[in-house]
């Protein structure tokens, strides 16, 4: 029997993230591991009236392509993909798969080679978005691998990705609408600021934010969600920055990575593990240098650190800063193959000045 909150997760993600109505096609990508989330979401969405679509993959297939493809199949990308990503009105992706470390031994320059082969849907994916043409919405199905990589047994997990989606809550859409207001009055204060000046540990570096636009992330696109989030003027960040965790991409980690910048453009970077995908990742074009979103974690029921951005990026207390892409409603204008989010633990030892003014401290908000 499948789990109920299975059930619920899928009400909430058709009803409130995607707000599936009648006549929508409905795209729902993920691993046949995410089934029966698969399955109850395509309920729901014929439930809604809409026209439910999936793509499921198998186990090993993208590592046999990444490992065995040419330079001309890992570029290529079939006219159907192109016209789907064109015409679906709505997107469910669930993560979740067999093996998250399936990356490990695959070459570098295949993953960037097919990131870059992606630029422009990836683009018109995030322009529809921006434009509100496009639904997107991706969660995480609690499976084993994701499991092992937070270091949590699967019953654990689950009770993890469940309390961070407030489904523990008697209303979760009730609960994410206060969420959104709460972070509502916080870019408020932020849309004011001119400049953001981080310090911490090894870190000291600012970011120009006038005119930019801070975004509510309340459970529409990620889910779960809470984060604010601006993409900084593109020739601004100064300074250098030390993550405490990895950064992760594609499954695979680099660790201890230390960004030095000069006029927004990453000069030097560093890493004890995985330096060889860091050098390969910035240099997937000009823009992959540059810093594409700034942002603050804000939800309170993640607190732990599990390798998968999609939670790591929300937690509570913490900063991130994204190389590569804009994402166009925040009024920036980076452009790249790869976003690629880095997550600092500003919960200690870290002071965030708006303005030249303190405005987060040890992870908590100061603004009133």
């Amino acid at each position: 029997m499948a789990d109920p909150r299975i059930a619920k997760l899928a009400k909430v993600l058709v009803q409130y993230s995607l707000d599936v109505r009648k006549g929508d096609w409905v795209r729902i990508d993920g691993s046949s591991l995410a089934g029966d989330l698969m399955a109850a979401a395509y309920a729901e969405v014929l439930a809604r009236g809409g026209h439910p679509s999936i793509q499921a993959s198998l186990p090993g297939i993208r590592h046999h392509f990444l490992k065995n493809a040419t330079k001309q199949q890992l570029a290529y990308l079939s006219p159907a993909e192109r016209l789907a990503f064109r015409k679906v009105d709505k997107i469910l992706n669930i993560l979740g798969g067999w093996n998250s470390k399936e990356m490990t031994h695959v070459d570098p320059q295949a993953l960037g080679l097919l990131q870059s082969s992606r630029k422009a849907v990836f683009d018109m994916i995030m322009r529809r978005v921006s434009s509100g043409s496009l639904g997107l919405c991706i969660t995480q199905f609690p499976c084993d691998s994701s499991a092992q990589d937070a270091e949590m047994a699967l019953s654990e997990y689950e009770e993890f990705i469940f309390r961070a989606a407030l489904l523990d809550k008697r209303d979760p859409v009730a609960a994410w609408r206060e969420l959104s207001r709460r972070q509502e009055k916080i870019i408020k204060h932020l849309s004011r600021l001119k400049t953001i000046h981080i310090v911490g540990p090894d870190t000291d570096l600012s970011f120009r934010v006038a005119g930019r636009i801070w975004v509510n992330c309340d459970g529409k696109i990620n889910f779960p969600d809470g984060e604010i989030f601006t993409g900084p003027w593109e020739n601004s960040a100064e300074g250098h920055i030390r993550y405490a965790f990895p950064a992760v991409y594609a499954g695979r980690e680099v660790s201890d990575v230390r960004l030095t910048f000069k006029k927004g453009k990453v000069v030097e970077a560093t890493a004890e593990k995985g330096a060889e995908l860091l050098d390969t990742l910035l240099d997937t074009d000009p823009g992959a240098r540059r810093v594409g979103e700034l942002a603050f974690g804000t939800n309170p029921a993640i607190k732990e650190f599990t390798k998968n951005t999609l939670f790591d990026e929300k937690i509570g207390g913490t900063m991130h800063i994204a190389l590569g892409a804009s994402l166009p409603q925040s009024g920036a204008k980076n452009k790249s193959a790869i976003h690629w989010d880095m997550v600092c633990d500003t919960r200690r030892g870290f002071t965030i000045y708006g303005d030249g003014k303190p405005i987060h401290r040890n992870g908590k908000f100061l603004i009133k």
